[in-house]
């Protein structure tokens, strides 16, 4: 397949499914054993595309936050998201010196595609006679800390999936409030990961080999797709629980197990 046709169909698929609880990562890695493999930089930066449309759609939410910061309640708000990334950003590079790598074959993100499905229906209705509860407290900041990392040396997991249900689960029983939470930290994150990937590709001398303009175009897609995927998402969850996206999971987990017996 030509390499720009696949670069786009790689952002659409990032696009669509970075914020949507179904896992982009494990979307992106079968997307690939189909579309050709592509480098870390190339995942990390149409990742951190999607995450630019957040920062687009929250922006009125972000400049309030600079032009409030004295308020204790909009500090006491920065402060959990600053936790929570500095959590995130700790175990990163701890699992990064570690030399993590993700995964070659599919049969593990099948795995945890079923699993995290199961776990959101058993979550929705843990929190479904709850008192709708908006507030974030610190022990969500850190649980949505941890939930960042374990999602990503968990492919399948879904990052947004995690940090959502965790912040759920964990007392922010509101799925609006706990979804906005979730995106608001996922901004610094990704770009603190885009920034790492580009300065090690630098370092290596692996610019010359990157896939740029491919690199661009995905971005843009992906920009593009995340915007109109998230407005959609933020929309539906306002009368709607997750449970479509939990049981689409599960389906795609078990058919990819059936199609791949041997996780090739």
């Amino acid at each position: 397949m030509n390499d720009l046709i696949s670069a786009i169909l790689l952002g659409i698929v990032e696009g669509i499914t970075e914020f949507l609880p179904v896992s982009s990562t494990g979307h992106l890695l079968i997307a690939e054993r189909w579309l050709g493999a592509r480098s870390d930089l190339f995942n990390v930066a149409i990742q951190a595309g999607a995450i630019l449309a957040v920062t687009f759609i929250y922006w009125r939410t972000l400049w309030s936050m600079l032009q409030n910061w004295r308020r204790p309640e909009t500090r006491d708000y920065v402060m959990k998201l600053a936790v929570a990334f500095l959590i995130t950003a700790a175990l990163g590079l701890v699992v990064t010196k570690l030399g993590f790598k993700l995964p070659e074959n599919v049969t593990p993100i099948a795995w945890a595609l079923i699993a995290g499905g199961i776990w959101m229906i058993v979550a929705e209705k843990a929190t479904m006679n709850r008192p709708d509860q908006v507030a974030i407290t610190w022990r969500v900041a850190i649980l949505v800390g941890l939930a960042q990392i374990v999602a990503g040396i968990f492919p399948g997991t879904s990052r947004s999936a995690a940090t959502i249900f965790v912040a759920m689960l964990a007392g922010t029983s509101n799925r609006a409030a706990a979804t906005e939470f979730a995106f608001l930290v996922g901004i610094p994150t990704m770009y603190a990961a885009t920034g790492y990937e580009l300065l090690k590709t630098f370092k290596q001398g692996g610019v010359a080999g990157e896939d740029w303009t491919g690199l661009g175009v995905a971005f843009v897609v992906s920009t593009l797709v995340a915007f109109v995927a998230v407005k959609w998402l933020l929309g539906y969850i306002r009368s709607h629980k997750f449970t479509v996206f939990a049981v689409y999971r599960i389906v795609l987990g078990i058919a990819l197990l059936l199609l791949l017996p041997a996780g090739g």
